[in-house]
């Protein structure tokens, strides 16, 4: 067994390390995005172990009657000079180098793996990267949020007047400065246990992607203050969406409780049907053989009594209070995330113009990403690139060759003049040129087919809803006035050599004056 005084300073040597690897990988520049979180995530392990060594250590020094014990057969009496307990320790440790002459005191392959070595980075994890597996592929990398499983949860909530499609469910999760989110759902609809489960999952998706996405982030600490600020916030009833929950909870939260079959029913009317079947029959026997019947999964005492009564309104409220606790705790996320979100719908609205080639193609480079090598040098050169374009006050658009174009021409193109189109859900087009070729994109023609109407020349320069289909409408019916003079002005000729128009020779002829 090593001495105390030992362990105490290959602790203090394994702190100094892992700090000294810390510091590497955190000054490294942030190059590319995968990159960047492999370091933190790298960096969040250091962190840990520096936490662990932080923590035995102090345990060492605390243990003040080992380190007295270790310390007293080594420390000789003042009158005399007996060093023998020394000698006989520098012995045993010349004996065991001298048997095992390579064991030599040295760095372990966990400190090793985490020290920064030149050429290290681009060696971190080979082939195969850990990091990439804690993220699906709608991800990306920890790029995107993957919110469609709890987007089809929202959709089938009872009670939503609007399904919203997933662009407008990912606006729905941006709350307004001090509201929380999903407030406009009706009340009755939060209270249900629908709800509560969907905000539980969305709750645990948002908090597992803070983690992998930002692993240096003291989350756990941060949650833990969250929670006691709801529960004052509880207790004080300052949420005025929750605020009500004692008046307006479903007092039928249990339904009708079945002691053989061990099962709640909603409705009394499901409940007497239920008393025929066979498998109601065949519980009721084996209770009676029993002797004594089954109590209550939840606790709750069996219906017909008064602490029934007064238990199942208490079960309602609890799971109302904890659908307000994972809807505050999820919003607090969700303003974390908000910039994430916004990135997500600038990816769902990139790939809804994509065709489908571009799509199959963009699916091939995910599989088949560059080799490191080419991957470092296309990092270099965007660095350079950024570098290049960082002074760029005016927000000008960029040229061909990646800098900002001269101002008199962003000037003559009109490009500071903002055109907004409602049929492209509002989106706004700087410059005359843009919105002039926009209306033959995909965008314009997805939001023209979704009106029901053709993308026709007719349409063009139609912004508004309303206008595109008044003059639909007036394209129908300038239509039938066409179809109309067509009948009236095509002439024909009698066997006398009279002309009439077509409908004046068909009322003639039908009278036989002709």
């Amino acid at each position: 067994m090593d001495s105390v005084f030992e362990l105490q300073r290959q602790t203090h040597e394994e702190i100094e390390h892992f700090q000294r690897a810390l510091y590497g990988l955190l000054s490294r520049p942030p190059a590319a995005h995968d990159r960047r979180l492999q370091n933190e995530h790298r960096a969040s392990q250091v962190l840990d172990r520096i936490t662990d060594r932080t923590t035995a250590l102090n345990h060492l020094y605390a243990d003040q009657d080992t380190r007295n014990a270790e310390l007293a057969p080594l420390s000789a009496p003042q009158q005399s000079d007996d060093l023998s307990e020394f000698y006989s320790r520098l012995v045993k440790i010349q004996e065991h180098h001298n048997k095992y002459p390579d064991s030599a005191p040295g760095i372990d392959l966990e400190l090793a793996s985490f020290l920064d070595e030149p050429g290290q980075e681009e060696d971190d994890f080979g082939e195969e990267d850990p990091i990439s597996l804690m993220f699906s592929g709608e991800e990306a990398y920890g790029k995107y949020c993957d919110l469609y499983a709890n987007h089809v949860a929202y959709t089938n909530l009872k009670g939503i007047d609007k399904r919203p499609a997933y662009l407008q469910y990912l606006d729905l999760l941006l709350p307004e400065e001090g509201t929380l989110v999903h407030q406009d759902i009706p009340k009755d609809t939060r209270f249900s246990r629908q709800y509560e489960s969907y905000i539980k999952d969305l709750y645990k998706y948002l908090l597992s992607f803070t983690k992998r996405t930002q692993p240096l982030m003291d989350v756990e600490s941060q949650q833990n203050q969250l929670t006691l600020q709801f529960e004052q916030k509880w207790d004080a009833k300052e949420l005025p969406e929750w605020d009500d929950v004692i008046e307006n909870a479903p007092i039928n939260g249990n339904g009708i409780w079945c002691a053989a079959c061990q099962k709640h029913y909603a409705k009394q009317t499901v409940y007497d049907a239920h008393l025929s079947s066979k498998k109601h029959i065949k519980a009721m026997n084996k209770q009676a053989a029993a002797g004594e019947p089954p109590k209550n999964p939840n606790g709750s005492p069996m219906p017909g009594s008064n602490a029934s009564q007064a238990s199942a309104p208490s079960a309602a409220k609890l799971r109302i209070r904890n659908a307000a606790y994972y809807t505050y705790m999820a919003t607090a996320l969700l303003v974390i995330l908000a910039p994430v979100i916004n990135e997500t719908k600038s990816n769902v609205e990139r790939r809804f113009s994509l065709t489908a080639r571009e799509r199959e193609q963009e699916l091939l480079d995910q599989a088949n990403p560059p080799p490191p090598a080419a991957a470092a040098k296309d990092g270099a050169a965007e660095e350079e690139e950024e570098e290049e374009r960082i002074y760029n006050p005016l927000k000008l658009p960029l040229g061909w060759d990646g800098k900002p174009i001269p101002y008199w021409l962003y000037k003559l193109h009109g490009l500071g003049v903002e055109y907004r189109c409602e049929i492209c859900s509002d989106h706004v087009y700087m410059g005359r040129k843009n919105f002039d070729r926009h209306f033959q994109e995909s965008r314009h023609a997805f939001g023209m087919r979704a009106l029901g109407l053709p993308n026709t020349k007719h349409f063009h320069e139609i912004t508004r809803i309303e206008d595109a289909l008044a003059l639909a409408e007036k394209l129908k019916q300038e239509g039938r006035h066409e179809i109309f003079e067509q009948e009236t002005m095509e002439e024909l000729e009698d066997t006398e050599g009279n002309v009439y128009n077509r409908k004046t020779y068909e009322d003639l002829k039908k009278q036989g004056l002709i």
